[in-house]
């Protein structure tokens, strides 16, 4: 599928349907990144100046109107829920999303370096929660590799509280690496499989996002 194509036929729907009211409509994802596979989902975003409940069936329109339906995820809002949002996830969504339409410009105001560490902090409690989790009781070796694969986007903010570059790619953020960010990065790229037992990985895992809680204060 060609993912350009297909977001252009659906920025199009999106303004026949909301006229003046559409605010922003993006692209997030592996999509975005240049990173999907053919199965990829489709995570889209559209902001209107508001979201009222008779939106919902308007929208579901314009996504039953276009092929790859079942692919289709991602978000919405209203631009004044949006402005007010928790600044740290903010921070996230400002520099993940591709603007097809529309402008996010206003909401990079809304965040500063202490609202990336708290996105490092936050990330990292979710990795080490959940492995912990899969450690005990799961046990699976899928789970683990998702978790080192959601780690790529705790490792681009902490470089960001580092440098103030934002890094989108797995590919561009890797060569910027070292030690263990290196190997945490590279254990979560497509293609790698670990051949370290599953309690080193989980390990390994626990033991960088430990240190992370502790200095991402």
């Amino acid at each position: 599928m060609d993912t350009e194509k297909w977001m252009d036929a659906f920025t199009q729907a999106v303004l026949e349907a909301f006229g003046e009211r559409v605010c922003c409509v993006g692209l997030q994802g592996s999509r975005a990144r240049g990173e999907a596979g053919p199965d990829g989902d489709i995570d889209v975003v559209v902001i209107l100046d508001a979201w009222h409940m008779e939106d919902w069936p308007r929208y579901e329109a314009v996504l039953e109107s276009l092929p790859a339906r079942d692919k289709v995820c991602g978000f919405v809002s209203g631009w004044e829920e949006l402005l007010h949002w928790e600044p740290s996830e903010l921070f996230g969504f400002y520099y993940d999303t591709r603007v097809w339409y529309g402008s996010l410009a206003a909401l990079r105001e809304r965040f500063g370096p202490s609202d990336a560490r708290r996105a490092v902090r936050i990330g990292a409690c979710g990795i080490y929660h959940m492995c912990v989790h899969n450690r005990l009781h799961e046990k699976s070796g899928q789970l683990l590799r998702e978790l080192y694969k959601s780690a790529f986007f705790v490792l681009r903010a902490v470089h960001f509280c580092r440098t103030g570059a934002f890094v989108v790619r797995r590919s561009e953020l890797l060569p910027l690496l070292q030690g263990e960010e290196r190997l945490i990065l590279t254990a979560g790229m497509p293609h790698q499989e670990g051949t370290e037992p599953f309690a080193i990985q989980s390990e390994r895992l626990l033991q960088w996002a430990g240190s992370l809680i502790r200095s991402y204060t």
